[in-house]
Formats: structure tokens, sequence, C-alpha cells
């Protein structure tokens, strides 16, 4: 049965301070009359005391919907869910596509029943209606089609919204957001003149060249997805929204076809004989993707959180990607890799300022105490992550290896 909503009053409700002074989070205060990243209205309702209700974790073993489970992310979400003991209903875009869905089906919980697949396309509103309904939790880790379209970004949260108020059982929901919603900037400088990288940290968003056009489209929807959950909690008074905002998620895949994302992609190529400079030429900033996993999960179980929250996972290991490249042979001497030399393939306007960007980046200061006091994480080790995911990308994969001669 759905709770109803109850009211509190504008000193009751809970609305994280703006913490940050600087130059781009006075104009992101005064965009939002002070409140962390959400209006007053968006702002979670719930807090401790009071008499006022904190949604509490969901019933173990309960049932939890993942969106995005055949990715690489998603996966690894399911893994740990069914590890811990829950029922999983795992959704895919095609129930038939084997390339994605049978390292799932081979999954021990889905020969008992425990893990069940399900067929569900982000574009279809109502896809969702009957999935959730039953669900204790739900675990956001889809991806959109175009992050450059603002409009349909918020035209997926609003119908995944509506099934989790028709469902009548969702307690929770994890989203999936992004360290593209902390620290993506339009103006790189903004980097150094606000380094501290954590929680109340957000983009300046004032920036009158921020836009989809400059490239900021996929920071600008995560943004506005947490915000459109955030407030819809707020509104229903049933449930709430934590989001989490991963590093670069790097580690071992599951399935051939999660070569294709982003970083092991980037790794498989370093296996092949390519290493090309990172976007911005930021550092990779790492989470393991079953740490991140982890998190995850350990987000929907706590009794510690409000409405609205959202925490960085990471390790707060960061290391250039020529590093990374070379760390493969430090790490695996017996592969023989041929480490490859660094490839800059950016415009030379972007060459121009290589020193400058770098000089930002090297200022940054990477913060994961919200995290590990909410969920008592250990992190992997940058080294652990690497050596597992390319022996992963050659088992799983066959990513051949370009070796010394």
């Amino acid at each position: 049965m759905t709770r109803p909503a109850r009211k509190c009053s504008a000193k009751a409700c809970w609305a994280g301070p703006f913490r940050n002074t600087e130059p781009g989070a006075r104009a992101q205060k005064a965009a939002t009359g002070g409140v962390r990243a959400v209006s007053q209205s968006a702002a979670g309702r719930r807090r401790y005391g009071g008499g006022l209700d904190v949604m509490g974790p969901i019933p173990k073993h309960g049932t939890v919907a993942v969106t995005g489970s055949a990715g690489f992310i998603g996966g690894w979400v399911v893994r740990n869910l069914l590890d811990r003991g829950y029922r999983v209903r795992a959704c895919v875009r095609d129930l038939a596509d084997d390339n994605r869905t049978a390292f799932l089906k081979a999954m021990p919980g889905y020969a008992s029943g425990r893990l069940t697949l399900h067929c569900a396309d982000l574009n279809v509103p109502g896809c969702f209606d009957e999935i959730f309904k039953g669900c204790h939790g739900v675990i956001h880790t889809s991806h959109i089609s175009d992050y450059a379209d603002l409009a349909a970004a918020k035209a997926v949260a609003d119908h995944m919204i509506a099934s989790i108020n028709g469902s009548g059982t969702v307690g929770r929901i994890i989203v999936t957001s992004s360290l593209a919603a902390v620290i993506t900037e339009v103006d790189n400088d903004e980097v150094a003149r606000r380094p501290v990288i954590y929680e109340d940290r957000y983009p300046d968003e004032a920036n009158p060249d921020r836009s989809t056009a400059n490239g900021q489209g996929y920071s600008m929807c995560k943004l506005l997805v947490d915000r459109a959950f955030t407030a819809a909690a707020a509104e229903s008074g049933a449930w709430d929204v934590i989001s989490v905002c991963p590093g670069d998620n790097v580690g071992p895949i599951q399935s051939p076809h999660q070569v294709k994302g982003d970083w092991q992609q980037r790794m498989a190529e370093m296996l092949q004989g390519t290493c090309n400079e990172s976007p911005m030429y930021r550092p990779w900033m790492v989470v393991d993707v079953r740490d991140d996993a982890e998190c995850h999960v350990r987000l929907l179980e706590s009794t510690q959180l409000l409405n609205g929250e959202r925490f960085i996972a990471w390790s707060t290991e960061s290391r250039p990607v020529h590093q990374v490249c070379a760390d493969i042979d430090r790490l695996l001497p017996e592969l023989r890799h041929d480490t490859p030399p660094l490839t800059d393939p950016f415009p030379d306007a972007l060459k121009a300022r290589r020193e400058r960007i770098l000089a930002n980046w090297a200022k940054v200061d990477l913060r994961n105490q919200r995290i590990r006091a909410a969920t008592g994480i250990e992190f992997r080790s940058f080294d652990t992550t690497i050596r597992d995911c390319v022996e992963s990308l050659i088992a799983i994969a066959g990513i051949s290896v370009k070796t010394r001669s």
C-alpha cells in the first residue's frame, strides 16, 4: 500500500546547506536559492526526529528491479544483489539478444527463478509499469540514447517516476548519476578555482557557455534527472531517491559485448597497441566497477540516508592515461605487452592549452569520506582493477595483445 505523503513546514523540511563559496558556487547558490543542487520543493522531506518519516532500507531478501542489467555496472549490480539473497528483476532492451543477456542467464539465480529477465525500452513510456509492481527497490543504471536532448531525458525520468508511483511498493530508488554532475566544466579553469571534489561541488551552471552545443549535455542531463527524481520523491512521500556519482568505471567485464564501454574499450585499445590522450587531458579518476555496484546496493540497504542525497563512488586514486597504459606491463609482465606511445588526437587549439589544463587537474583534491561513512566500503586498489580488467578482456572478450618482439 502506498504511504500517504506527509506534510512538513519549511523549517522541518530537510534541505542540505550550500557549502561552497567560490565564484562558481556563489553563482549557483543565487540560482538555486541556497539549496544544494535542488530547489526547496525538490529537497528531501524527511529527517531524523520531529516525528517525520525517514524512508528505511528495503526488506532483507526483497525484490529489486535493475535497469540496464546487461550493462557494465548493471551486470555487477545484479550479481551483487543475488549474492546478498535478493530477488532480482533484470531489465534489458531485448530479451532475444543472447549476445547481451547470456551472461545473466548463466548466473545461478536465473536457474532457480530468483533472477528474472524483463524487456524494457527506456524510450517507451509505461515499460516499467508491471515490472516495478511488487518491487521494494529500483536501481536505475540504464543510459538514455541521446544526452544532447534534455527534453527526452526528462521524459524518460517522468515515465519512470509514474511507474514507481504506480507500483505501490517501491520504497527506494538508487540512480546512477555521474562524476560529470560534479566536475564537468565548460571552463576548465573552474576546476582550479574549486579543486576539492566532493558531493557539494557542482559544475558552474551559471556560466552562459554551458550548453549541450558546447559538449555539456551529459552533465546537464544527469543533473536534470537527479533533480526530477528528488522532487518527485519529496512530492510522493512514499519513496526516496539516492544518487551515485561514480568515478571512471574500470574493472572486469562479464560479457564480450561490454568491451564496447568507455573505459574498458580504452583498456582494450591499449592492449592492441593504441594509447590516446584522455578528453580534456583529464587523469583517470577510477572506481572498480565491482565496488561501484557494492556502493549502489549498500546505499539501497542503508538506514542513514535522506531523500536527494548523492554520493561520489571512487577510490580517489588517479593516474594519467599514459601511466595506466604502462602499468599493464608492470602488473602483468607475463603478457610482454608492447606499451604504445601516447597519442594526442585533439585539435591544435586544445593542444595549445594542454599545459594549463594539466596544471588545473594537478590541483584537484579527490574526497570519498561520505560514501565510506555511509556504506563502510573499502575500495580496491587501482592496480587490482587494472589487472582484473586486462585479464577479463583477454579471457572473456578475446582481445589480442600486441607483444614485444
